[in-house]
């Protein structure tokens, strides 16, 4: 049997991919389906035809049995959808796997695609956290990135927010556009601020293959930032918003105190959680399943589940799905050993990414000492160079001297963390260090 932790059993989260946006924007590599400016769910079949099969996908996959405690409107552009659009999707995910008094109910949204009404039908359903595709301040950035709306959208959009009643809005911000200075960034951070937000995302460009960027610049050179000008933005980032009063409790993300996202905790916790619609990717079981990320392949398979399983459609009395299994769409034939290990970097990934790192204790209990132990070796230069940090339970920071970096009595309770900003800032390094050097599965065996 494959090495699975007992709690990746129990999924209480669930992320839902609506595809559609007006265009694509110029870094953008997700599974999109780009309807123009002037269509929306309420004008375009496609947008309607979409939703049946989500719902069909939705209705086709068993509950675990744990009603949801998280749903994540993603995208593309979810503030397409019309307000029946989205109460059909809720319905059915509430019908299939029950919903905890109080969920969070989280929806991706772009300035100037939504009105008063809409998002006022939003919250009636239940859409208590909303997040704002920002990404910058300035017009000439917002149309370099290819974004389908301007500075004034931005304001208008938050107003509209604030008078539904949304009390959870987090505002997502990119770093390292063509022709960004240190200068503008800081507008834009300051800019963010002054809109009282919950929370806010700051991403650094990345240029990916096949998009648009990739095609007119090249990575280092102008007009994109030099790295050393990305990193500086980085820390720009990091210095502001702390000092504006946000918590900088992941890599990326900064929250008022008690407005982190429930949702992506899930993920950085490495814990299992649904997934549905085209591209969308769920964990179940120790597995991940990704759906096609083309539409017409995203179809035929819906269709090839609904036939396997002869899913039937909700009737008058809620009628729910069969007690049977998900396709798996993609598997593992790894031995245990293997499984663990994949298991263990994963956890390592994700979790590093929190400013509360690692549970040390946790990792010994899981894994066993020895793997803490060789965890350990691999990051002790990064310790010594201040990218690391060890704390005890109390989360008193230890400052170990070499002796004690070389034996093996080390720290096995407390917390391990990357520091901030730095720690943060050169997490790849870190990350492919301990990759590469817990490259066997012996290493972890129990």
């Amino acid at each position: 049997m494959a090495f699975v932790a007992s709690f990746l059993l129990l999924p209480q989260a669930a992320y839902v991919h609506i595809p559609f946006c007006h265009r694509r924007c110029f870094y953008c590599d997700f599974p999109v389906y780009v309807v123009g400016d002037r269509r929306h769910g309420g004008n375009f079949s496609p947008i309607d035809d979409y939703v049946e099969k989500l719902c069909i996908e939705i209705r086709c996959t068993p509950s675990r049995g744990q009603p949801l405690k998280t749903i994540f409107f993603g995208g593309g552009t979810p503030s397409l959808l019309t307000v029946a659009q989205l109460a059909k999707i809720l319905e059915t995910l509430i019908d299939q796997f029950g919903i905890i008094p109080h969920p969070e109910i989280s929806l991706e949204m772009d300035p100037a695609t939504f009105d008063q009404e809409k998002i006022q039908g939003y919250r009636q359903l239940g859409v208590n956290r909303v997040s704002l595709g920002v990404q910058a301040f300035q017009d000439d950035l917002l149309k370099l990135a290819g974004r389908s709306h301007l500075v004034h959208d931005i304001y208008a959009a938050i107003t509209m927010l604030r008078l539904a009643d949304i009390k959870n809005i987090s505002i997502d911000l990119i770093s390292g556009l063509p022709t960004q200075t240190l200068v503008t960034w800081q507008a834009t951070l300051e800019e963010a601020i002054a809109l009282e937000p919950q929370h806010i995302s700051s991403y650094d460009l990345i240029v990916e293959p096949q998009t648009a960027f990739a095609r007119y610049y090249q990575v280092g050179e102008s007009p994109l930032p030099s790295d050393e000008s990305a990193a500086m933005m980085y820390r720009l980032a990091q210095q502001v918003l702390t000092a504006a009063g946000f918590q900088h409790y992941e890599i990326s993300n900064y929250a008022k105190p008690g407005y982190e996202c429930k949702h992506n905790y899930i993920y950085w916790q490495n814990q299992s959680y649904y997934g549905f619609g085209m591209g969308a990717a769920s964990y179940l079981d120790g597995i991940r399943y990704t759906r096609p990320r083309k539409t017409t392949e995203y179809y035929e398979w819906v269709k090839f589940l609904e036939n396997q399983f002869n899913c039937p459609e909700k009737d008058e009395q809620n009628v729910k799905m069969k007690n049977s299994q998900p396709v798996k769409l993609s598997d593992s034939n790894n031995s245990d050993n293997s499984d663990r290990l994949d298991y263990l970097l994963e956890t390592l990934m994700l979790k590093l990414r929190l400013a509360e790192g690692i549970n040390i204790n946790a990792l010994c209990a899981e894994f066993g000492l020895p793997t803490w132990q060789k965890v350990w070796q691999c990051l002790q230069p990064f310790y010594q160079s201040g990218w690391v940090e060890i704390f005890d339970q109390d989360g008193k920071y230890l400052s170990l001297s070499s002796s004690q970096l070389s034996d093996e009595n080390i720290p096995t309770t407390g917390r391990i963390c990357l520091s901030d900003p730095e720690g943060f800032l050169f997490s790849n390094s870190i990350l492919s260090t301990l990759f590469s050097q817990l490259d066997s599965p012996e290493r972890v065996a129990s």
